[in-house]
């Protein structure tokens, strides 16, 4: 769903290759992925299972196209080739725009925020209300949208601020109020930690993983903050050579001993987030 552009909710009907999504099932599965810009080709077969009620963190060195793959699976990028299947539904084998009934199930969170800057916090927050429910009662959506600005962690009296007023880590949370409205099944982060201090961004992961398991979504977390790595992540999926070429826990990726992911966990910045985690366990 781009937050800039609103579009009619369509019925989630059946449509061909759609079959009853068994919430055993994974569901996110990415096949084949090809991406490509003129003659830049960012992803070259991408294959990706992300798990159900996991939170999968996605790293990869800048230009990798962790943000363009995300884009790819919530239907904001078409890709030029490959398949991917979102909640039982193969969003690449027909008209996006025919997918409503199920972009009503995720959330997503952008860099920034992404927030409108002419709406408060409670009017951002009722976009995808109005959007996917748009026979709701006024007093109804503004009540959903106090609980969800309250469960993002904002004091109340944020509801009426505007983005303008609010610091970097308050529009974060907004913006993940804003991504909760709709309960979804699926909470695409990304970068949601950039640009804040370690103690803002701590909060930030606790709030996820709690969140998670409160509510029981999963979680397609990009992310270059190791500590978040370490801390909230099950698995981590490792983007190089314009492919997933591991996905596994820290340990498993490092007895991989691809350069790459070594030189990324066991540099010096990643042996501190280790020990830090381990000093965490002990306390």
């Amino acid at each position: 769903m781009n937050d800039a552009t609103p579009v009619t909710p369509a019925s989630p009907e059946s449509q061909p290759g759609d079959h009853a999504y068994n919430s055993n099932e994974p569901p996110i599965v990415i096949e084949g992925l090809v991406n490509q810009f003129g003659r830049n080709r960012v992803h070259d077969g991408v294959d990706l299972t992300v798990r159900a009620g996991e939170i999968l963190g996605v790293v990869g060195g800048s230009g990798s196209g962790k943000s363009v793959l995300m884009r790819s699976i919530i239907g904001l990028q078409v890709p030029a080739e490959g398949r991917v299947t979102v909640l039982g539904r193969t969003l690449t084998d027909f008209d996006p725009d025919a997918n409503v009934g199920v972009r009503c199930r995720w959330g997503v969170l952008f860099q920034g925020g992404a927030l409108f800057s002419t709406l408060t916090v409670g009017e951002n927050v009722e976009v995808p209300l109005k959007q996917f429910y748009p026979e709701l009662r006024p007093d109804l959506r503004a009540e959903i949208a106090r609980y969800k600005v309250l469960l993002s962690g904002l004091p109340e009296d944020a509801i009426d601020k505007y983005p303008s007023e609010l610091s970097g880590g308050m529009k974060k949370r907004a913006g993940l109020a804003r991504s909760l409205a709709l309960d979804p099944e699926l909470l695409f982060l990304d970068e949601p930690t950039a640009g804040l201090d370690p103690i803002g961004a701590s909060r930030f992961d606790q709030l996820t993983k709690e969140l998670k398991e409160t509510l029981g979504f999963t979680v397609f977390l990009i992310t270059h903050d190791l500590d978040t790595l370490h801390e909230i992540c099950d698995r981590v999926a490792v983007i190089a050579d314009k492919k997933v070429i591991a996905v596994g826990t820290i340990p498993e990726l490092i007895e991989t001993g691809h350069p790459w992911i070594l030189e990324y966990f066991q540099g010096v910045r990643g042996r501190a987030a280790a020990a830090s985690q381990k000093r965490g366990e002990t306390l």
